[in-house]
């Protein structure tokens, strides 16, 4: 049986309200238990962000739902021809965000679709490789001939469990317990790293007639979750021998307590694992296809602080012959970590830039922390 090849035809964002800059990031976020945060200033020296997106206003108050920003962005793929909306044949969402656990992320963006048929929804779960996940289903629809046209989408709103009263009962705890009620670095970490938005993708089985697309080459990832523990994770605590202890196991006291559905990461874990797990499967794939640096015209990495940047930088020379950063093409610093949403971002912002040419080769890789996955993928600009 024959294959198809697939095309990304076009790319969109949508971002929630206005840019919000380092110093007015509490104004939204809130102060816990009424104090500025002590870690804040450190981890933005190190993650490099300068700007992010909020689905709140200044009171905290949610503006949008995840599902809302992703049907946006969906819709802002057809603004110039509305009426084609009804052609896609399969919607695919990637989020580690979604607004409820049911019904699925996917779904909830196509009810805001009115203007889509009734058509096959898929929402792959996990964190920042969920996205890819998301075109890998829409890639092999496509390829296997099911579909010949599909929008892939990755979304996230973190905001909403970021927010002061997230933590505050945990805090208030705390207090009466007479301990320090600062939250744990491993919550408050993340707070000052991650962003809103949504992105999304038009693939088809045809290049566009007029202007450029890109050519899904290949597109492949691993898991290491067999024989690493958990490092970052939301909705259970981690326990002392490693294993995961999920919300439903917890009294609905507990869960305000110890703040259960806020995000936390094994920072430990992270810095001595992230990095060096992911040239493994760099070297194999580049052994295996037959690359070298050479072969690349644009590296896209999805990184979750700048603090990673040498030391990604660092593992492809020793794995894949080194990549300089003049090839390298991230918006990290100006969008925040948008997780699943940030490979589609850092590649709508390429793709509309006015840089690419013709030939040109783009490598993408987005690590997840979750439980060690990684996500590869080449395209070929057409």
């Amino acid at each position: 049986m024959s294959t198809q090849q697939v095309y990304i035809n076009s790319t969109s964002a949508y971002f929630p309200n206005n840019p919000v800059s380092n110093d007015e990031m509490e104004e939204y976020l809130g102060y816990i238990d009424g104090r500025p945060s002590k870690s804040k200033k450190i981890v933005l020296r190190n993650n490099g962000i300068v700007n992010r997106y909020y689905a709140l206003d200044k009171n905290g108050k949610s503006t949008h739902t995840n599902a809302q920003m992703t049907a946006l962005a969906v819709k802002e793929l057809f603004k110039n021809s509305p009426e084609k909306l009804k052609e896609i044949e399969l919607l695919s969402c990637g989020t580690s965000s979604p607004d409820q656990v049911m019904p699925s992320h996917g779904v909830m963006a196509h009810g805001w679709l009115p203007e889509a048929e009734a058509i096959e929804v898929v929402s792959p779960s996990g964190v920042c490789c969920a996205g890819m996940h998301a075109i890998k289903y829409a890639y092999l629809a496509i390829k296997a001939g099911e579909v010949k046209l599909a929008v892939a989408t990755g979304s996230e709103r973190f905001s909403g469990l970021l927010v002061s009263n997230v933590f505050e009962e945990e805090a208030q705890k705390l207090k009466e317990m007479e301990e320090n009620p600062f939250i744990a670095f491993q919550k408050d970490f993340l707070r000052w790293m991650l962003s809103d938005g949504a992105s999304a993708f038009l693939m088809s089985n045809k290049p566009n007639e007029n202007g450029l697309s890109l050519r899904l080459d290949w597109i492949e990832g691993v898991s290491y979750a067999n024989e690493m523990e958990t490092c970052m994770y939301m909705g259970g605590e981690k326990q002392e021998d490693g294993t995961l202890k999920g919300f439903m196991d917890y009294t609905p006291g507990e869960i305000m307590n110890k703040s259960i559905f806020s995000i936390k990461q094994d920072i430990t874990l992270l810095s001595d694992n992230i990095v060096g797990l992911g040239g493994k499967k760099i070297k194999e794939i580049f052994d295996r296809r037959e690359l070298t640096n050479t072969d690349i015209d644009y590296f896209l990495p999805h990184i979750s602080s700048d603090f990673f940047k040498s030391k990604i930088y660092d593992l492809v020379e020793v794995y894949g012959g080194g990549i300089p950063y003049e090839k390298w093409f991230i918006n990290l610093y100006t969008v925040g970590n948008v997780g699943a949403a940030s490979v589609f971002l850092m590649i709508n912002e390429l793709f509309n830039s006015g840089r690419l040419k013709k030939g040109e080769k783009i490598l993408l890789l987005v690590p997840e922390s979750a439980r060690f996955s990684y996500m590869y993928a080449m395209l070929t600009v057409c």
